[in-house]
């Protein structure tokens, strides 16, 4: 269902996913009728959610690794082309017509797919965190220059009162928050162009002459690519599925890339710049109190671009809160999207103040990193290999069901090549990983024999993929030859 040139998109908005309505869908299929999406829409929803003040101070907290700024700007690159990855992760939703952890019933099976499912909701409550702790960081900079200093019940109930409104618009749905990341983009695209301004003057670009090694390069560029395309790509089909299944992949692909990879690799650019003078911003407590005692950028835009960069992380935080909320469901609590957003903003609030009270966000964006590697990267390359290995398609009423007559079924629930690659994979991850936080030097040999370098992302993908794609042959294509048989009762082809 699509809208005409002349008529404004609402007016072909199914009822139950309308802006400024509460979605009625959770993880239930949607019909091909109520898919009033289209590949360019993903444009609009992830560009929005692209030009925003989080990748700006990932460019800053590259520049404290010790990096040359040449070196900060060919990371920011190359990490970005892993949003190739969230492009093709987007690919499964308008055919299964559902969110990504039910579509994996598919390669770990129901049951084996809630351990999945489990990871990625703590991840999304972890992303989540580092959203509130930004705005609450920026409400404490604002009080300061209003010459209040917030004590700890300023700070808890600036966390309170973040919470309270970063709710409304995930518990609203999927329109409501395509439709306010698309207006975002023009006033944020004009913010960081005028910061981009005051900022230029002031950079350092030679500041570090020799720059970083190869082996904390390697560190660099695995926390980039887990920061941009890798970290997005367990929640693509949250938001595509409302494509019809006709949708051209290659539009999906290109008008997601153009939505996230070009305007961060800018964004993140510009936090590098700003990282050459005011070096503190990657490594403070608050990311923005460096900001205040300073003389580069004037006092009236640092209060300008804190109420607007506190705006853009409320809708940026939705995005986590709704695939939060569809990965709940999707571990079989029985509750509706709606709910669960309230439920993850209950625990949000408590990870948040923890954090505010206890930790730099410097340390826990880092600590948070190793632990998104260590699942996410073996979980991709299952993901897509399964996918691969099916004809690039399911039975979409299949993926509904976690009951023993499912035909993704496999054994007690539980596909047992992915479980056994992902923790292949997982061992991998780890054993090449560069960790911020203590672990033996046994867990880490790769690590340890390249003298520090972090290869974990690559190993994680590499040893996940290759394992399944041999333990899981042959389980796959007996399923592959039911869903043929099921499919062509539908109407549907073979082909992708």
């Amino acid at each position: 269902m699509t809208a005409t040139a002349e008529a404004p998109l609402e007016a072909a908005l199914p009822e139950s996913d309308r802006p400024f309505h509460v979605e009625q869908h959770g993880i239930d299929y949607i019909p091909e009728s109520e898919r009033w999406a289209r590949p360019r829409d993903l444009f609009g929803m992830w560009a929005g959610a692209s030009v925003q003040i989080e990748y700006f101070v990932y460019g800053a907290i590259l520049m404290t690794f010790g990096f040359t700024f040449a070196q900060a700007v060919s990371l920011i690159v190359i990490g970005n082309i892993s949003f190739l990855l969230l492009g093709v992760c987007s690919l499964q939703g308008p055919d299964a017509g559902t969110t990504v952890f039910a579509i994996n019933r598919a390669s770990y099976g129901p049951n084996g797919s809630r351990i999945i499912s489990f990871f990625n909701w703590i991840t999304q409550i972890g992303f989540e965190t580092e959203g509130l702790i930004l705005i609450v960081g920026a409400l404490l900079v604002l009080s300061i220059k209003a010459g209040f200093e917030p004590g700890t019940p300023a700070k808890v109930l600036f966390v309170l009162a973040a919470v309270a409104v970063q709710i409304v618009l995930p518990f609203l749905g999927h329109a409501t928050i395509v439709k306010t990341l698309r207006l975002l983009i023009i006033p944020f695209a004009v913010l960081f162009a005028v910061l981009f301004g005051f900022s230029v003057g002031h950079a350092h670009l030679n500041a570090v002459a020799h720059g970083a090694g190869w082996q904390t390069y390697m560190g660099g560029l695995a926390f980039t690519i887990t920061l941009s395309g890798l970290g997005w790509t367990e929640c693509g089909n949250d938001f595509s599925r409302y494509l019809p299944r006709e949708a051209s992949k290659k539009a999906i692909v290109g008008w997601v890339f153009l939505g996230t990879a070009v305007p961060e690799i800018l964004v993140m650019t510009l936090g590098a710049v700003v990282g050459t003078f005011l070096t503190t911003v990657g490594t403070s407590a608050n990311a923005f109190l460096p900001l205040v005692h300073q003389s580069a950028i004037p006092p009236w835009f640092v209060v300008v671009f804190l109420l607007f960069a506190m705006v853009q992380l409320f809708a940026i935080n939705s995005l986590d809160l709704y695939s939060s909320g569809v990965t709940l469901q999707a571990l079989g609590v029985k509750i509706k999207r709606y709910q669960a957003v309230i439920v993850d903003s209950v625990i949000g609030l408590g990870v948040t103040i923890y954090a505010v009270f206890d930790s730099s966000f410097n340390t826990y964006i880092k600590d948070f990193v190793d632990v998104v590697i260590i699942w996410i990267a073996p979980w991709v390359a299952i993901y897509l290999v399964d996918w691969s290995m099916r004809r690039w398609r399911y039975v979409p009423s299949e993926l509904q069901r976690t009951d023993r007559g499912s035909l993704y079924w496999s054994r007690g629930g539980i596909h047992w090549p992915a479980i056994i690659a992902q923790v292949v994979g997982m061992a991998a991850s780890m054993a090449a990983l560069f960790p911020t936080f203590s672990v033996p030097r046994w867990m880490n040999p790769i690590t340890v024999h390249t003298g520090g370098a972090d290869f974990s992302v690559f190993t994680g993908i590499f040893a996940a993929g290759i394992v399944y794609g041999v333990l899981g042959w042959k389980s796959v294509r007996r399923q592959t030859e039911l869903q043929d048989a099921a499919l062509a009762g539908t109407g549907q082809t073979t082909t992708p």
